[in-house]
């Protein structure tokens, strides 16, 4: 049985329900613009977040973004670990719909 989309780290589902959601609240925090600013350029693990956004909490830092208002999913890929160990790695991007949203809201901002 597979767990639903909500449940799953693929982010399947999201971008559907994301078509509908309101506006994307642009942010002053400087960690969180910097995230935006990374996550524009390319899709990161959560390692190159903690460096590009200066924190040590990447995860947290994408939880805030999508609490206003964006998807930010989470793809796994598989790495070897330390161990020689197949783990499952978390890559964070940035939806058609998430991409919109934040030029747009950068738009906004630099017109103001």
């Amino acid at each position: 049985m597979t767990a639903p989309a909500d449940f799953r780290g693929d982010g399947g589902g999201r971008e559907e329900r994301q078509a509908n959601d309101t506006e994307f609240h642009l942010t002053d925090n400087p960690r969180e613009l910097r995230t935006l600013d990374a996550l524009l350029r390319r899709p990161l693990p959560r390692e190159h977040g903690d460096r590009a956004a200066g924190c040590s909490n990447f995860p947290d830092m994408i939880d805030r973004l999508r609490r206003r208002g964006l998807s930010i999913p989470c793809d796994k890929a598989p790495v070897l670990d330390r161990d020689g160990r197949e783990v499952k790695r978390g890559i964070y991007h940035l939806t058609a719909t998430d991409r919109r949203k934040v030029i747009r809201a950068l738009t906004r901002r630099a017109k103001q």
